[in-house]
């Protein structure tokens, strides 16, 4: 068993946060995650308030477990996130821009433990300063928004856990399997974030095109899409991130001309929104992490959670045979 400081914190067996990678996160996906001992996450993300709600009641009618609810601090909702908090999930995750002390404050109110991601030591000391109960610290392989400089997770996971210590960090990016799981251990992380193999996974509600796209995809086909950010410029409320995702015929077009998509950023906008409300990003955008060039099949979420946990430990023992050899 590998039970860390963040399992202790959610009362959980496993140290696998499932990553609320919008719109796969189907209620029975959350629930079955936090069912084998890791913490399902929902994806509140483009929600109503009576959307978020129901999707909380569903969790709660297939799992008394622990789970989290994740809200996007520059498209934040505030009906909806009151939803969440009258609703009392375990925690609140936030990304993508600074929750400041007072949304913090608000999740502590309503008894949840804050959680945020971060993708740079500075976003993760100014978070501390929040007060927040777990930070992620998201390497560039990660999928979904990133940092387009950013730090690969074997450099920036450690350097934020000495930053930010004793709070519990969960590292991001790259993690597909067991062996990636061992490896944030060891550079002191509390858990990983996992968000691509979970979108590989029986129970995941994204489209099964976009599932196949995960399976069949090689690390180097999966990219930052740039010219993302001549089409939607990044709000102050945000951080500047573009998105990690498997090259598409959309994405292979534009990450050519980035000065042409500025041109035409009205039309492609209306595009790619249009897949959004259609809940079908992966048509133009299918977004997943360098962790892709890992996963082969679609399997259930409980499965993936025992079977990373049963990987961690069989690598961790290796490394330990290492050092007494």
């Amino acid at each position: 068993m590998l039970r860390t400081r963040f399992c202790k914190l959610f009362d959980i067996e496993a140290p696998i946060l499932q990553a609320a990678i919008w719109p796969a996160t189907a209620p029975e996906l959350v629930a079955a995650v936090s069912e084998a001992g890791g913490l399902g996450s929902i994806g509140a993300i483009f929600g109503s308030a009576d959307q978020v709600t129901a999707q909380i009641q569903e969790v709660r009618e297939l799992t008394d477990r622990q789970f989290v609810v994740n809200h996007v601090v520059p498209l934040l909702d505030e009906d909806a996130f009151a939803a969440t908090l009258d609703a009392g999930p375990a925690g609140v995750s936030f990304a993508l821009g600074d929750p400041g002390v007072e949304l913090v404050d608000r999740v502590h109110a309503a008894g949840s433990k804050a959680i945020h991601q971060v993708h740079s030591v500075g976003q993760a000391r100014a978070a501390a300063a929040h007060g927040v109960d777990v930070l992620i610290a998201q390497g560039s392989e990660a999928g979904g928004q990133g940092m387009a400089a950013g730090a690969g997770a074997m450099a920036l996971v450690p350097q934020v856990v000495d930053a930010v210590a004793p709070i519990p960090v969960l590292a991001a990016g790259g993690v597909g399997d067991g062996r990636g799981l061992a490896a944030a251990l060891v550079l002191g992380a509390a858990g990983a974030n996992v968000g691509t193999r979970f979108l590989a996974s029986r129970e995941a509600s994204a489209d099964e095109a976009w599932k196949q796209r995960v399976l069949e995809a090689e690390s180097e086909e999966v990219v930052r899409f740039e010219a993302w950010r001549e089409i939607l410029p990044p709000s102050e409320a945000g951080y500047d991130v573009v998105p990690r995702v498997i090259r598409s015929e959309f994405v292979a077009e534009w990450e050519r001309q980035p000065v042409e998509a500025r041109r035409q950023a009205d039309r492609l906008r209306a595009e790619i929104m249009g897949s959004i409300e259609r809940e079908q990003p992966h048509e133009l955008t299918p977004f997943a992490g360098q962790s892709a060039g890992l996963i082969h099949d679609v399997r259930p979420a409980a499965e993936i959670v025992r079977g990373m946990v049963s990987e961690a430990e069989a690598a961790l023992e290796r490394a330990a045979k290492l050092r007494a050899g």
